[in-house]
């Protein structure tokens, strides 16, 4: 059922800035509006998820989203939030870039609705390309002047040097103007009336409205996002071993579900209005739930749900939880054989470990050399056989005895043996 999408951003705290008469267009008539991705990789990462959120909210609420991959502007580099110019991409790297992004996003729009507001996927390389230098000037370049250019924030920190920042080539000076125009020809071709993004974005959106207004007399209309934040300071989206990817041959399903599970009970409250789709009253009883009980971490595991199934599969979320309860929880060697090789490396990351040849398990390894011997997870063949009678060893999760052998039958992933001693202490037998 359609709702009233300011309404819905509002309340869950999704809205920065929206520009006069936003709201009543709107609600006057189903209303085209964009978003544009930078392809500076060939996946999106969770900084991206609450656009394409804000896109599947405007759908939902009957409108019809546009996502703009920007090609052409992705050469250039927004200076937004920038200290320092970015590299620049080739026309091939950018290319497969946005093929990978195009992917993703059809797996949280709609493009084959049959209803006026399918969604739509534009590259604004494909109006750019044949757009020359001396054109662009006599035609965009001479409706806005350097000093409209120079208000922007996103311009004067730079000039001003603000947090570092290093001065701006003329290259990220006419980003602004690039992005303008890719309004102003969404507005011409496709009656788009809306630029939406986040808190940083608008500066360039409304050079956006400036350019439909003076170019093509119309009027066009801007809302941003706040820039998500962590309560503790860090930056949201990174983890250790840096962004966290939509892609789950970048970021794992058990690691990014990982991220949303240890989520502060502070942020936690934050992001399960922003972040999933779940109704006032759920969040309310939700959080009311979990201040009675926190150590349970409800909330945070009702986050870590939603937003794995939205961006992979209820199969690779249950296979995280398992994942996750082979650390935590009580589980057999079957659950460890099931997962496959990164899952399994991911939730061991850390683990100290030792190689040795497969040909070591053609007539068994023994328990000791397993242990100390041939690997030194414990320092002495004494600590192993003493571990041993304390029945304190276990392989692939299971208790054995001193006379047990390691063979073949036992690899996880036909390369790992996974030891413990005791409940915290383990050990990776990698054969190779």
């Amino acid at each position: 059922m359609a709702y009233n999408f300011v309404e819905e951003l509002k309340w869950r705290g999704m809205m920065h800035d929206i520009m006069p008469g936003t709201e009543e267009q709107l609600e006057k008539e189903m209303t085209s509006g964009y978003i544009g991705f930078d392809p500076t990789a060939d996946s999106l990462h969770i900084g991206s998820l609450i656009p394409i959120i804000v896109l599947m909210h405007f759908q939902r609420a009957g409108h019809k989203p546009i996502a703009l991959v920007g090609g052409a502007t992705g050469m250039i580099g927004d200076p937004s939030g920038k200290s320092a110019e970015r590299n620049m991409l080739d026309e091939q790297a950018l290319a497969n870039n946005v093929a990978g992004i195009k992917g993703q996003l059809e797996r949280f729009l709609d493009f084959d609705g049959e209803g006026e507001n399918s969604a739509e996927l534009v590259n604004n390389y494909d109006w750019m390309k044949d757009f020359s230098m001396l054109d662009f000037v006599r035609d965009i370049g001479k409706h806005l002047t350097v000093n409209y250019m120079m208000a922007k924030d996103s311009v004067k920190k730079r000039f001003t040097g603000e947090d570092g920042a290093e001065g701006m080539s003329f290259t990220e000076f006419t980003y602004q103007l690039f992005q303008g125009y890719d309004f102003l020809h969404l507005y011409k071709a496709k009656n788009c009336k809306l630029q939406m993004g986040g808190s940083d974005q608008w500066g360039n959106i409304t050079t956006g409205t400036e350019l439909v207004r003076r170019k093509a007399q119309g009027k066009a209309y801007a809302l941003t996002c706040p820039l998500i934040t962590k309560a503790d300071g860090t930056k949201f989206g990174k983890s250790e071993g840096g962004n966290v990817w939509l892609d789950k041959s970048r970021t794992s399903p058990y690691k990014f579900y990982q991220y949303w599970l240890n989520s502060s009970d502070e942020d936690a409250e934050n992001f399960i209005k922003k972040f999933t789709f779940l109704g006032k009253e759920e969040i309310e009883a939700l959080v009311a739930t979990h201040r009675e009980a926190p150590h349970e971490r409800l909330l945070q595991k009702k986050l870590a749900e939603e937003v794995t199934v939205m961006v992979h599969s209820r199969e690779d979320f249950d296979n995280a939880v398992k994942a996750s309860n082979i650390l935590f929880g009580k589980s057999t060697a079957e659950d460890l054989k099931s997962l496959d090789e990164q899952t399994f490396l991911d939730v061991f990351d850390g683990v100290p470990q030792a190689e040795l040849s497969k040909d070591e398990l053609s007539d068994g390894l023994d328990m000791i050399g397993a242990l100390a011997a041939k690997t030194q997870f414990l320092k002495t063949n004494s600590d192993a056989r003493r571990a041993l009678k304390e029945n304190a060893v276990s392989v692939n999760k299971v208790k054995v005895k001193e006379d047990y052998c390691i063979t073949a039958n036992d690899l996880i992933a036909e390369k790992y043996v996974l030891l413990q001693r005791g409940k915290k202490s383990y050990f990776l037998l990698k054969l190779v």
